[in-house]
Formats: structure tokens, C-alpha cells, sequence
């Protein structure tokens, strides 16, 4: 049986984990109390007689008249109400011990710690009940204005259809589709979604007032509402509608290119003072976007699910909590032998967290709501977004993780024996082997080896409570657990050691023709197509996701970054060699040199080489552009701190590939200088900025002041290890060989180093996210609403 407070650990919202019963504690003070009393026990041979009086009064008690004496001379403690000063915090309790208490002190301080406990829980959940109060008039307000469009569009097509003149004339109405602005110069995202939030919750019901355009109006940029002339609208495009006297207007992020370079070319005609509105004198009617009403369904319909979830986890929070109560209080009745169970409990269940039903009633009719509108009245379809299922893990992939993982072990033994007969990775070895064979297999498993690591962390994150599936807004129902990946690792070294000791055991005999020299290639286009294959088997879903994030990266910084874009950008930094090799293999295979196995053609080509720098640059490319979007996005100048690290980076990675053609003293001088200066801007940023640490006024020396970790010396350990990591360049330098071994394992094993200080910067990267929203109770995405209320003069 587990124990219960296992089971508390285990089932509490990690972010909240600070708002919750600290039961540990009390739990610790109830041991405390157990020893002062086993100190203080009244030998066994002796036995206290009652007195006469305590004799007299218990056969009294017997009797009805006096039984309500008795219930009073029992009680042992009264827990007191009393308001606060401020009134905002509500009631506080106090607990009062008399005099039939015996052990005080002890007493005492645990009613103490108990009454703050259910002081900080109730205030903590009537702080969250009135966010979400909030939240859910928000999106009431949202969604009613949604309805209205959607109506409005019916009409508007029903109108157009009757009139064949007028669809085609583009003069006759005025557009309210949304108004990209970019969130430049905002310091809090978070603050500035709450803030639209409440703007939200002014609107008022009514019907909507459809703008007008007047004859002979000098700006055509601004709009008249039908009803006033006050009511002047500002926008790029005068995207802007009136309801009830309200200024209202759409806005959709820009999360795509598309409606980023809407944007920006919005701006650049604002600029240019020649954007404007054409609206004829049958102006009146609305031209509702149906692209951009979908856009805004879709964030409402998200903003739904995210207050259904944080409801749930307010639920939640209820319920441990009432429990945990429940539970100490059994512990101290038995720890003591006094019976404060039953009136301690009346004060938790009248208490204000448990006794409040506004956000189970608002649970109910978000799901009403969300059945009728998002889910064609259809509850089985509107708990697959509500309340979605994670996948069951199976005792199978565990199975087929040691199959797999033997057959790898077995496979690469054979290689390894194989290769050293045949003299394979030293300096005499067969160099048309590892220029053309090699770069395969030391791209793959550079690869796998950084998927396994990622299988670690994931692994680590769970077992440190970290929620990483929040963070990254990972779907639960999709995500790869770590023995999903850990089966993918497996699985695919034991194909591609299996393939590459085939091939090898084929040149080894002699064979040399052109389709044994195509297998490695093979193997490259398998893994590629297997990539992109559209079929719903071998974890599609995670694969486009993948795919996803490529193309947001790639595409940077037209896209909106979000933690996962960045936080894979910063993988494919570490993965520059297995870049270049990947470049290399393309080349070969694609020029048809295996056939002649003329490894040097790509190596003399002026394209080829040209390549090479830009693939050594485009990661730290990309990642610079993501914090160029980031900084446009939130106007925080920390971003542009951040640029200029991916900018020494790329100067770093040119003159190392320059230093590889032209090996002079002024390129060696060029690389130290400018592979230094960047090396202290990465680590600074690693340990204050990505990890937290070095906090001189922290109450834990150099390290922060909230640890996942309860061992210090590991976060001193993994900063010298991030350091030593980070100076592997310096082999560029030294140029130093492990006894007669290639120079390319050697290099392969360097490339290998960062791999592995990359995956163990991943943990403590995730654990201070985790931390940075645990310290502001963020459990739940704040989404961005469409709807929002603008001034006259805007």
C-alpha cells in the first residue's frame, strides 16, 4: 500500500506545490510531539487511580441533564474567526488549547503550523477562484461576441448572394478583419494577457452597430459609427467595429508568416501614409474576414480548455488538500490519544476552500458551454479536448526496449571486432572507408545519442516532479514518454549497426561493387523517408510535430517562438558536426561519386564549400533570429543579450571552418582570441541566465535560492563539468590524437562531448522554467483572446 504522503507528492500540481498542506512538516512536528511524550511516560507498574470527584463526574455523565457538561468539559481546543485588518484576505483561524492539553509547547506550535496552513489554503484558493471567475466572464463576453459575428456573417452572405452586383465591388463595405500589432514594448506577456482579459469583461450585450462610411471624408483611414460621428476608430487599416458605443476590434497573433508580413507590410504603408479604406456611399454593411473569425474561434475555443483544465486543478488542490487535513489530524488523535479530529474537521470543511462551490458551478457550464458550441452538443467529442486521456504504458515497449537494446549490444561487439580485423579507425586505416562509410554512421549515432539523452532527461524531469509536457505544451495524449524514446534509440542503432556491419563484412571480402557502396545511402534515404511518411504508424504524430519545430525554425523569425522552437534550436547547436556530415553524405550519394568512390569531388567543389560555412553558421543563425522575434514580441533588450552570444558563436564557427582550409598562425590567433570570448559569453549565460545559478545573495551559496535538487554539490559538480565541456574547442588547437586512433574518431568523440554537455544542460534549463512559473503559480497557459476594447483616439 503506498503511502499517503507519496500519494500527496504524486498527485498535487508541481507548480502549486508551495500553495499546498506543507505535510511534511506537520508530519515532522507529530514526531517531535511522539518523542516529548515517550520522554515524559508514566512508567508501566504504575497506574493512576481516579479520584473521587473524576468518579463521581463520570457516572453523572451518564445522565442527559449533564451530558452538555460533559461535551464542554471534553473539548481541548476552540478554534477561533477573526477578520483581518485589510478585509482582503478574508477570515483567519486560531487556535486555542485549554487547559486539559497536556505537552503545551509542543502542542502549540503544531496548532500553530496547522493554522497556518489552512489560512495560507484558503487564501490561496479564494485568489485562483477569483482568476478564474474572472477568466470565465471573460470568455462569456468573448463568446457572445463570437456568436454575433458568426450571425452577422450568415446575413452578410445571405445579402451578398441576393445581390450579384455587389459581391464583386469591393467599395460597398468596410472590412473588420483582425489588426496584427506586434506586442513590442510589452514588459510581461502574462501581465499584458490579463490585462486584455479584463478589457474583455466591459463589453456589454447588445447588438452590433455596423460602421458607416460617410461621403467626402478627408481621412478614409478612420471610420464613423453609424449611430454617432464621435466615435472615430483608429487601426492600420481601420479594422475596427462599434458595439454599444464600444470601439472594438479583432486581434489575432502573429504567430505565421503570413501574418507577420501582413504586418509588417501594414506598418510599412502606415509609414508611407498611403494605406486606406475605400467605402462607397452604401456603405452599412460588414465584411466579416471568415479567416479571421476562425482564427479567433479557434483562441476561444483554447482559452475554454485552459480554464476547464485549471478548474480541474483547483478541484484537485481541494481535494488533496481536505484529505491531507484529514489525514494529520487522524495522526495526531493517535500520536496524543486526544480527540481534536472531529472539531478541527468542522472548522476545515466550513472553511472557505472547501465550502465554496462558484468554481464547480463555472466547471459545469464551461462544459455546457463547450458541448454546445465547439462540439455539435456531442460530450464523448468535447472530453477528448476537456479532458483528454494520456496513453496507458505498456509493459511491451519495456519488452522490446531489452530485446532491442541486446541486439544493439551484440551488433556493434560483431563491428567493433570486425572493424579492428580489418584495421579499420587508426591512422593506416582505409581511407576511402571512413571518408564515404564513416560520416554515416558517426551522423546517426551522434543523433540517437542525443535522442537518448533526451529519453534521460525526460526520465529525470518525471522523477523530479518537473513538468516538462507544460512547459514545452506538449498534447498528453501525444507526447513520447521515456521509454518511447528509449525504444526508438534502440531500436534504430540496432538497424543501423546491423546495416553498417553488413556493409563492412562485405568490403572486408572484397566486394566493392556500386551497390554495396550505395547500402549506407540506403539506410540514409530509409530513415528520411520514414521521416516524412504520411502513414499513422511509428509515432506519426510526434514525427510532424517534429517536423513542426524544423520548419518554425528554419523559418525564424517569421514564426513565433515558443519554448520548444528555442529549446530545439539549441540542440541543433550542439549538432553542427552531425550537420556537416549529414551535408557530406548528401553530396556523395546525390553526385553519384559512390560509384566511382571519388570522395573527393564535393571536396573540391567551390559550392560545397561555400556550404559548409553557411551550415556551421545557420544554427546559431536561427537561434539569433528567434531572440531578434522574441525581442520584438515582448520588447525585453534581455533577448538582444541574448543575440549577441549566437552572434560570437557564429564568428567562432566561421574561423574554426577557416582555420580547417587555411591552417596559418593568423587564423589559429583568430580562432583563440574570438572562441574565448565567446566561450565566457555561453557560460556566464548557462549558469545565471538558463540555469539560475551564481545568485551571490542567495541563501544557498553561488547556486538560488528554490532547488529540485536536495544534494548541493551536484549543481557545483555539473557547473564544473559544463565548464570543462565547454572547452573542447580546444582541440582545434592542440590537435591532440588518442594513441594510433583516426583523426576523425577523435573529432567524433569531441562532437560526442558536446552532445553530452547539451543533454545535461537540458535538465537544469527545464528545472529554472519549472521554477520561474512554480514562484508565480502558472499551471495553466494564459491564452490571448481576440475580442478587445479600443480607445478614439488609438
Amino acid at each position: 500500500m503506498v503511502k499517503f504522503s507519496k500519494q500527496f507528492e504524486g498527485q498535487l500540481v508541481p507548480e502549486w506545490k508551495e500553495a499546498f498542506v506543507d505535510y511534511w512538516q506537520l508530519k515532522k512536528d507529530l514526531k517531535r510531539m511522539q518523542v516529548l511524550s515517550n520522554n515524559n511516560q508514566v512508567p508501566k507498574n504504575m497506574t493512576l487511580q481516579p479520584s473521587l470527584g473524576r468518579r463521581l463526574l463520570s457516572s453523572l455523565r451518564r445522565f442527559p441533564l449533564f451530558d452538555s457538561i460533559g461535551h464542554k468539559e471534553r473539548e481541548i481546543i476552540q478554534v477561533h474567526k477573526k477578520l483581518t485588518s485589510s478585509g482582503s484576505r478574508g477570515v483567519l483561524y486560531e487556535t486555542e488549547l485549554l487547559e486539559q492539553f497536556a505537552d503545551t509547547d509542543a502542542a502549540k506550535e503544531f496548532f500553530a503550523r496547522l493554522d497556518l496552513q489552512l489560512n495560507k489554503v484558503n487564501q490561496f484558493y479564494k485568489g485562483k477562484e477569483k482568476e478564474f471567475l474572472e477568466r470565465g466572464e471573460s470568455l462569456k463576453k468573448q463568446m457572445e461576441i463570437l456568436l454575433e459575428l458568426k450571425s452577422a456573417l450568415k446575413k452578410q452572405r445571405g445579402w451578398a448572394s441576393s445581390t450579384n452586383d455587389a459581391k464583386d465591388d469591393p467599395s460597398i463595405s468596410c472590412s473588420i478583419t483582425s489588426e496584427e500589432d506586434s506586442t513590442k514594448g510589452t514588459a510581461d506577456p502574462e501581465e499584458q494577457d490579463q490585462s486584455q482579459e479584463i478589457l474583455a469583461t466591459e463589453l456589454e450585450r447588445s447588438e452590433f452597430q455596423f460602421p458607416d462610411c460617410p461621403q467626402g471624408q478627408d481621412d478614409p483611414r478612420k471610420l464613423v459609427t453609424a449611430p454617432s460621428g464621435d466615435g472615430k476608430l483608429r487601426s492600420l487599416s481601420g479594422r475596427v467595429f462599434s458595439r454599444q458605443g464600444k470601439n472594438l476590434k479583432i486581434k489575432i497573433p502573429l504567430t505565421t508568416p503570413s501574418r507577420t508580413l501582413s504586418a509588417l507590410t501594414d506598418l510599412f504603408r502606415e509609414d508611407l501614409g498611403s494605406q486606406s479604406r475605400k467605402c462607397g456611399a452604401q456603405g452599412g454593411k460588414l465584411n466579416i474576414n471568415k479567416t479571421k473569425l476562425h482564427h479567433a474561434e479557434k483562441m476561444i475555443r483554447g482559452a475554454f480548455v485552459e480554464l476547464y483544465k485549471g478548474l480541474g486543478y483547483l478541484q484537485t488542490y481541494r481535494n488533496l488538500n481536505m484529505l491531507a487535513f484529514v489525514k494529520i489530524l487522524k495522526k495526531f488523535d493517535k500520536v496524543t490519544g486526544k480527540q481534536i479530529l472531529t472539531i478541527y474537521l468542522k472548522v476545515v470543511e466550513s472553511s472557505y476552500f472547501n465550502s465554496s462551490d462558484m468554481a464547480m458551478k463555472l466547471m459545469d457550464e464551461v462544459e455546457e458551454l463547450f458541448i454546445e458550441h465547439f462540439a455539435d452538443d456531442d460530450k464523448r467529442k468535447a472530453m477528448k479536448y476537456l479532458k483528454p486521456h494520456q496513453r496507458v504504458e505498456s509493459h511491451a515497449v519495456t519488452f522490446f526496449i531489452g530485446l532491442f537494446a541486446g541486439t544493439f549490444i551484440a551488433l556493434f561487439i560483431g563491428y567493433c571486432i570486425m572493424a579492428h580485423i580489418a584495421g579499420m579507425y587508426t591512422g593506416q586505416s582505409d581511407t576511402i572507408y571512413m571518408e564515404t562509410v564513416y560520416p554515416v554512421l558517426s551522423m546517426f549515432s551522434l543523433l540517437f545519442l542525443h535522442l537518448f539523452l533526451y529519453g534521460c532527461n525526460i526520465f529525470m524531469w518525471r522523477k523530479t516532479r518537473i513538468n516538462y509536457a507544460f512547459i514545452f505544451e506538449f498534447a498528453p495524449t501525444k507526447e513520447l514518454k521515456y521509454r518511447d524514446v528509449f525504444l526508438i534509440c534502440t531500436t534504430s542503432m540496432a538497424v543501423v549497426v546491423g546495416v553498417m556491419f553488413a556493409h563492412l563484412t562485405l568490403v572486408a571480402r572484397g566486394h566493392s561493387s556500386t551497390q554495396v557502396q550505395a547500402i549506407p545511402g540506403l539506410l540514409f534515404l530509409m530513415f528520411l523517408v520514414l521521416l516524412v511518411c504520411p502513414f499513422n504508424i511509428i509515432y506519426k504524430s510526434s514525427r510532424y510535430h517534429f517536423l513542426r519545430v524544423i520548419r518554425n525554425i528554419i523559418l525564424s523569425p517569421l514564426y513565433k517562438v515558443v519554448m520548444v522552437d528555442f529549446f530545439m534550436a539549441d540542440q541543433l547547436c550542439s549538432q553542427v558536426p552531425m550537420l556537416r556530415s549529414m551535408e557530406y553524405v548528401a553530396c556523395y550519394y546525390i553526385t553519384g561519386s559512390y560509384r566511382t568512390q571519388d570522395y573527393g569531388l564535393c571536396m573540391r567543389s567551390k559550392h560545397y564549400a561555400d556550404l559548409a560555412y553557411a551550415v556551421s553558421f545557420l544554427p546559431y543563425y536561427w537561434r539569433a533570429m528567434q531572440c531578434a522575434r522574441r525581442w520584438f514580441d515582448e520588447g525585453e533588450t534581455s533577448h538582444l543579450v541574448n543575440l549577441g552570444k549566437y552572434v560570437s558563436a557564429m564568428l567562432a564557427a566561421g574561423a574554426k571552418v577557416a582555420y580547417e582550409k587555411e591552417k596559418t598562425m593568423g587564423w589559429l590567433s583568430l580562432v583563440v582570441v574570438v572562441s574565448s570570448a565567446a566561450t565566457v559569453y555561453q557560460l556566464y549565460w548557462d549558469f545565471v541566465k538558463d540555469w539560475g545559478l551564481l545568485q551571490f545573495n542567495s541563501n544557498n551559496p553561488w547556486l538560488r535560492n528554490e532547488l529540485i535538487l536536495r544534494r548541493k554539490f551536484v549543481y557545483y559538480l555539473s557547473m564544473g563539468l559544463n565548464l570543462v565541456l565547454r572547452l573542447a574547442w580546444l582541440q582545434t588547437v592542440l590537435h591532440y590524437n588518442f594513441g594510433s586512433l583516426d583523426y576523425r574518431v577523435t573529432s567524433f568523440f569531441l562532437a560526442a562531448l558536446e552532445v553530452i554537455r547539451r543533454g545535461h544542460w537540458n535538465f537544469y534549463r527545464l528545472e529554472n522554467e519549472h521554477l520561474n512559473n512554480a514562484g508565480k503559480f502558472r499551471a495553466v497557459k494564459t491564452v490571448p483572446l481576440p475580442f478587445h476594447e479600443v480607445d478614439d483616439q488609438d
